[in-house]
């Protein structure tokens, strides 16, 4: 007995390339330069998804928000 699929969108590569380097730009948001990194890393994950990377695009965007605002946060204390 053979189940319908559904219509999504396969994966390509250049999606889940999208998805790994919005991460790095996460964790370069944090370490480094929270406000390029961070905003680089939220297109790069809306650009994944979209690509049909769906899950893990939209949490490579969240990660490069949180990211930013950690690195912003961490960067005032360091400041202080």
């Amino acid at each position: 007995m053979s189940y319908p699929t559904s219509p999504a969108r396969p994966r390509s590569s250049a999606a889940r390339i999208c998805t790994i380097i919005a991460f790095v730009f996460a964790v370069g948001a944090v370490l480094l330069f929270p406000l390029p990194f961070g905003l680089l890393g939220l297109i790069l994950g809306i650009v994944a998804a979209m690509l049909g990377d769906k899950p893990l695009g939209w949490y490579a965007a969240g990660a490069s928000v949180v990211g930013a605002v950690l690195g912003i946060i961490i960067g005032a204390a360091l400041a202080n």
